[in-house]
């Protein structure tokens, strides 16, 4: 057997014919493995890091108002990460890769999202901000084209990059099929 043929062996589950199938694919993560439970962990924590972005607690029927005009968009972004979120499920349920190259795709998928969570709440906010009126949402405090840009920018690199994590993953994949 040839070092490709070893590498794939060595990921497959003994009987692969026993495996349940779902829309032409074997289900070969069933069980959670530790990396799957690890970006379930981070996407979590990346939601909880958009719940503390908005301060405090409010303690008065004013402060509580204004904490509302922030549903909007942590609605949207945790929309958004959940888009991400299903494509690494849909991933590991297909796959259940755990070879190094997937932990490391996977890893530098958490990094990104981690970094892109404040770009990503920011410009739904301004969006919000923008289509409402100033009902809800923020203004975007950028004061000047520049800056509107580089935010942009960031936003579109973050989003990019976690879709191209999402397409290597596939990739890594289609690589370690079977022969």
């Amino acid at each position: 057997m040839n070092e490709r043929a070893q590498e794939i062996a060595s990921g497959l589950p003994p009987d692969l014919d026993a495996l349940p199938q779902l829309g032409g694919f074997r289900l070969r993560g069933i069980a959670m493995t530790r990396l799957e439970t690890f970006i379930d962990a981070a996407f979590a924590f990346a939601i909880t890091m958009l719940v503390i972005a908005t301060q405090q607690i409010p303690d008065d029927i004013e402060t509580l108002l204004a904490a509302f005009k922030n549903v909007p968009a942590f609605v949207a972004s945790i929309i958004v990460l959940g888009i991400f979120w299903r494509g690494h499920w849909l991933w590991s349920r297909r796959y259940g890769l755990e070879d190094g190259v997937s932990i490391f795709i996977s890893w530098a998928m958490i990094v990104t999202m981690l970094i892109y969570i404040y770009p990503l709440k920011a410009i739904f906010s301004s969006m919000w901000f923008l289509v409402s009126g100033g009902r809800v949402g923020h203004v975007l405090g950028a004061h000047s084209e520049p800056q509107v840009r580089a935010l942009f920018a960031v936003f579109a690199l973050g989003f990019t990059a976690i879709a191209l994590e999402m397409v290597f993953l596939n990739l890594r994949a289609w690589e370690l099929r079977e022969p």
